[in-house]
């Protein structure tokens, strides 16, 4: 038994050490909290919701201020409500968008 037992010990020796060390960001393979609610906020942004874009930017601030994410949602936050809009950035006229080319009449001769 106590032969067993000091095997089992002497195991344990050589055994590698393991270090507390900060993961490898280009390694991680989960997101942080704070990374996962950017990514969903920016979701939200791409397909139109922007009041459950805003909420999850206000989250970001309030649960993770300090986080690089918080920062950026601040920043975003802060910015004019014409640069944070989820709207389509092309010009919207009251005219109906055509294919066909613009021809216009020909003006008479005084």
């Amino acid at each position: 038994m106590k032969a067993a037992l000091l095997v089992v010990l002497l195991s344990f020796l050589g055994a590698p050490f393991q270090c507390a060390s900060d993961p490898d960001p280009a390694r991680r393979m989960e997101d942080t909290p704070s990374e996962a609610l950017w990514n969903l906020a920016e979701r939200f942004g791409d397909e139109g919701h922007g009041d459950a874009r805003r909420e999850t930017l206000e989250e970001i601030v309030r649960s993770y201020p300090s986080s690089r994410e918080g920062e950026r949602a601040r920043q975003v936050l802060s910015a004019p409500a014409s640069a944070d809009s989820t709207a389509s950035a092309e010009p919207q006229t009251d005219a109906p968008q055509t294919d066909a080319p613009q021809t216009h009449a020909p003006q008479p001769n005084p």
